[in-house]
Protein backbone atom coordinates (compact mmCIF):
# COMPACT_ATOMS: atom_id res chain seq x y z
CA UNK A 1 0.00 0.00 0.00
CA UNK A 2 1.92 3.10 -1.21
CA UNK A 3 1.14 6.24 -0.10
CA UNK A 4 1.25 9.74 -2.77
CA UNK A 5 2.55 12.83 -0.94
CA UNK A 6 3.07 16.05 -2.24
CA UNK A 7 5.89 18.23 -2.49
CA UNK A 8 4.73 20.25 0.26
CA UNK A 9 4.48 16.89 2.57
CA UNK A 10 7.71 15.71 1.50
CA UNK A 11 8.62 19.21 2.45
CA UNK A 12 7.22 18.74 5.98
CA UNK A 13 8.54 15.45 6.36
CA UNK A 14 12.55 16.34 5.51
CA UNK A 15 11.66 19.41 7.76
CA UNK A 16 11.00 16.91 11.04
CA UNK A 17 13.12 14.18 9.89
CA UNK A 18 16.33 17.56 11.10
CA UNK A 19 14.38 18.34 13.88
CA UNK A 20 13.94 15.24 14.90
CA UNK A 21 17.96 14.71 15.76
CA UNK A 22 17.38 11.30 14.36
CA UNK A 23 19.59 9.80 11.61
CA UNK A 24 16.97 9.63 7.71
CA UNK A 25 16.99 5.68 7.69
CA UNK A 26 16.17 5.59 11.49
CA UNK A 27 13.35 8.25 11.25
CA UNK A 28 12.20 6.32 7.81
CA UNK A 29 11.75 3.48 9.82
CA UNK A 30 9.46 5.00 12.36
CA UNK A 31 7.17 6.70 10.34
CA UNK A 32 7.28 3.74 7.52
CA UNK A 33 8.76 5.61 4.57
CA UNK A 34 11.02 4.08 2.28
CA UNK A 35 14.31 5.60 2.45
CA UNK A 36 15.33 6.14 -1.43
CA UNK A 37 11.97 8.19 -1.80
CA UNK A 38 12.90 10.13 1.38
CA UNK A 39 16.43 10.60 0.35
CA UNK A 40 15.14 11.22 -3.58
CA UNK A 41 12.91 14.08 -2.32
CA UNK A 42 15.46 15.58 0.29
CA UNK A 43 17.76 15.80 -2.57
CA UNK A 44 14.69 17.55 -4.88
CA UNK A 45 13.25 19.88 -1.85
CA UNK A 46 17.08 21.00 -1.53
CA UNK A 47 18.29 21.71 -4.85
CA UNK A 48 18.08 25.39 -6.19
CA UNK A 49 18.23 24.37 -9.53
CA UNK A 50 14.90 23.02 -9.82
CA UNK A 51 12.84 25.81 -9.13
CA UNK A 52 14.78 28.38 -10.39
CA UNK A 53 16.72 27.30 -13.80
CA UNK A 54 18.22 30.85 -15.02
CA UNK A 55 18.01 32.44 -12.00
CA UNK A 56 20.01 35.66 -10.81
CA UNK A 57 23.78 35.95 -11.23
CA UNK A 58 23.92 33.08 -13.93
CA UNK A 59 24.73 34.24 -17.18
CA UNK A 60 22.49 32.44 -19.75
CA UNK A 61 25.17 34.13 -22.53
CA UNK A 62 28.57 35.81 -22.51
CA UNK A 63 29.30 38.45 -25.21
CA UNK A 64 32.17 37.41 -27.06
CA UNK A 65 31.93 40.66 -28.91
CA UNK A 66 35.36 42.13 -28.02
CA UNK A 67 37.05 39.41 -29.12
CA UNK A 68 36.28 40.51 -32.79
CA UNK A 69 38.40 43.64 -32.90
CA UNK A 70 38.21 47.03 -32.44
CA UNK A 71 35.67 47.81 -35.99
CA UNK A 72 33.67 44.60 -36.88
CA UNK A 73 33.15 46.08 -40.16
CA UNK A 74 36.69 47.06 -40.86
CA UNK A 75 37.43 45.23 -44.42
CA UNK A 76 37.62 41.51 -45.26
CA UNK A 77 41.13 39.29 -44.20
CA UNK A 78 42.50 41.33 -41.34
CA UNK A 79 45.00 38.88 -39.45
CA UNK A 80 43.46 38.94 -36.42
CA UNK A 81 40.83 36.06 -35.36
CA UNK A 82 40.17 34.05 -32.41
CA UNK A 83 40.50 30.94 -30.57
CA UNK A 84 38.26 29.90 -27.96
CA UNK A 85 38.54 26.96 -25.80
CA UNK A 86 36.20 25.78 -23.12
CA UNK A 87 37.12 23.22 -20.76
CA UNK A 88 33.52 21.07 -20.14
CA UNK A 89 35.93 18.58 -17.44
CA UNK A 90 36.55 14.85 -17.92
CA UNK A 91 39.33 16.04 -20.76
CA UNK A 92 36.21 17.16 -23.00
CA UNK A 93 37.28 20.53 -24.77
CA UNK A 94 34.95 22.53 -26.89
CA UNK A 95 37.46 24.53 -29.21
CA UNK A 96 36.04 27.47 -31.69
CA UNK A 97 38.15 29.44 -34.19
CA UNK A 98 37.96 31.81 -36.86
CA UNK A 99 39.95 32.08 -39.76
CA UNK A 100 40.45 35.68 -41.05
Amino acid sequence: MRKHRTPEQWQTLVDQQRASGLSAPQFCKQEKIGYASFCNWRKRLSDPSTDESSGPGEAGFLDLSSLMGNSPSSGSGSGSGWNIVLSLGNGVELRLSQNG
